[in-house]
C-alpha cells in the first residue's frame, strides 16, 4: 500500500521570548490539528487513525506526550490515540515517517503528524540528588537547546556544544565565513519574498496574532552579518546571523492511503532514511540520509528538482550541499531556518509541508526533504509530485 501526503500547515514560527511567549506548546499543536482538520472538512475526526507528534523537549508544558494531549485539545474524538516521538530536532519528520510506515502496512488508513516546540517556554530542571537534603547548592538547567545532565561516561569529543561541532565542520571543509553570511543573507530575502508572493498562505495558520515568521529581517546583507562576532569561539565564523534562531511553533501534516481522504492528494511518500555517525559531526548526516532515501526510491539526484534542507546552520548546510551533485539554486527557494527559525520538534513538518508546495510551484516531479539530528543523526524523506 501507498503512503500519500494530502495536506499540511504550520504556524508562523515566533522569536525567542516574541509573539508566542504566552502560548503553551500543547496550545500550538492543537491549533494545527484543528487548522490541518479543517482543510479537510469530509474528514470524521474519529476516522483519523493516530496522532504522532514530535517533540524535542517534554520536560514542561508539552507534558510527556503532547501528541495525546494536542488532539485532545483540539477537540479530537477520545477515541483518537496520540503518541509523542523525540528525535530531537528531527522529530516531526520522523514523525511523517512513523505515520507513512502505519499506512503503507496497512496499520491505520489516516494520520496526522507534525510537531511542536515551545523553546521560550521550555523549563529549566533540577537533577533529583541520590540522598534528600544535599548539604551543598544545586544548579538549574535550561531545558532549551543543546547537552545537559551528560553523563560523565560520554567521550568528551561527542559532548561539544552544536555551536563548537559546526565550527570543526568548518575546519573540516574550509567554509568561509563569507560564504555563511551570504547563504544566510539569502536565506532572509527569500523567506521574506516568500511571504510577500503569498507562498504560505495556504500552509499558515495565524495564532495569537501572529500571521508571518517573526524572526525573518528582509535588510539582511552579508555586509550587516559581517558586523557580528563570532558566538563560539573568539576567532571563529559562526554567528547569530548564520545559524538559526530559537523558536516557538508547530506544524502537522495529513497522511494516509489512497481514497482515505475525499481529497487529491499532494504528493507520494517515495523514499525514506535515517542514519548515524559521530556526534560531534551531526550536521554533516543529511549527505548519506538523503542518498539513502533516493536509493530506497529508486532514482538518483538527477531526477531531483527540489530540495529543503533545514538550516540548522548555514556552515552545515554548505557542507551538506557541496557534498550533493545538485545546483544550489534549488534549495530551500522559499527561505530556509535562518530566517525562518527553527523550534526543534516542528521543524521537519514544515520542510516536509513547503517541499510538497515548492514541487507544485515549480512543476517538479521529485523533491528531497532533509533535517540534521543533534547527537549524529540525519533524517530524509523523497516525496514525488502527483500533479
Amino acid at each position: 500500500m501507498k503512503a500519500f501526503l494530502y495536506g499540511s500547515v504550520r504556524t508562523p514560527f515566533g522569536r525567542f521570548a516574541g509573539a508566542l511567549a504566552a502560548v503553551r506548546p500543547d496550545d500550538l499543536a492543537a491549533t494545527v490539528i484543528r487548522a490541518l482538520l479543517a482543510k479537510f472538512p469530509g474528514i470524521d475526526p474519529a476516522s483519523i487513525d493516530d496522532v504522532v507528534f514530535g517533540n524535542a523537549n517534554g520536560a514542561g508544558e508539552d507534558n510527556r506526550n503532547v501528541g495525546r494531549m494536542s488532539a485532545l485539545l483540539a477537540g479530537l474524538p477520545v477515541s483518537v490515540p496520540g503518541v509523542t516521538v523525540n528525535r530531537l530536532c528531527g522529530s516531526s519528520l520522523d514523525a511523517a515517517m512513523i505515520a507513512s510506515r502505519m499506512v503503507e502496512t496497512g496499520d491505520a488508513k489516516a494520520v496526522i503528524a507534525g510537531g511542536v516546540e515551545s523553546m521560550t517556554r521550555a523549563p529549566w530542571v533540577l537533577a533529583k540528588p541520590a540522598k534528600g537534603f544535599p548539604a551543598g547548592n544545586e544548579t538549574l538547567v535550561s531545558t532549551t537547546l543543546g547537552w545537559r545532565l551528560i553523563n560523565p561516561s560520554m567521550p568528551q569529543e561527542w559532548t561539544v556544544s552544536l555551536g563548537e561541532a559546526n565550527e570543526q565542520l568548518q575546519e573540516r571543509f574550509a567554509i568561509s565565513r563569507q560564504r555563511q553570511d551570504e547563504f544566510a543573507a539569502r536565506s532572509h530575502k527569500l523567506a521574506a519574498r516568500a511571504w510577500d508572493d503569498g507562498f504560505y498562505d495556504a500552509i499558515t495558520v495565524p495564532v495569537a496574532g501572529l500571521t508571518r515568521d517573526e524572526g525573518i529581517r528582509p535588510d539582511s546583507s552579508v555586509e550587516s552579518l559581517a558586523k557580528l562576532t563570532p558566538s563560539f569561539r573568539p576567532s571563529g565564523t559562526i554567528t547569530a546571523g548564520n545559524a538559526s534562531p530559537l523558536s516557538d511553533g508547530a506544524s502537522a501534516v495529513l497522511i494516509a492511503g489512497e481514497g482515505a481522504v475525499d481529497a487529491e492528494p499532494l504528493a507520494r511518500i517515495a523514499g525514506r532514511a535515517a542514519v548515524a555517525l559521530e556526534p560531534q559531526s551531526f550536521g554533516y548526516a543529511p549527505v548519506a540520509a538523503a542518498e539513502r532515501a533516493l536509493a530506497r526510491a529508486g532514482i538518483g539526484w538527477s531526477e531531483i528538482g527540489a530540495v529543503e534542507l533545514n538550516e540548522a546552520f548555514a556552515v552545515q548546510s554548505l557542507a551538506c550541499i557541496d557534498a550533493w551533485p545538485i545546483d544550489a539554486d534549488i534549495v530551500n527557494t522559499r527561505g530556509g531556518a535562518i530566517a525562518i527559525g527553527h523550534p526543534l520538534g516542528a521543524s521537519g513538518g514544515r520542510i516536509l509541508g513547503t517541499l510538497a508546495a515548492v514541487l507544485r510551484e515549480r512543476r517538479e516531479r521529485f523533491g528531497v526533504a532533509a533535517i540534521c539530528i543533534g547527537v549524529g543523526q540525519g533524517l530524509a524523506m523523497v516525496l514525488e509530485n502527483l500533479e
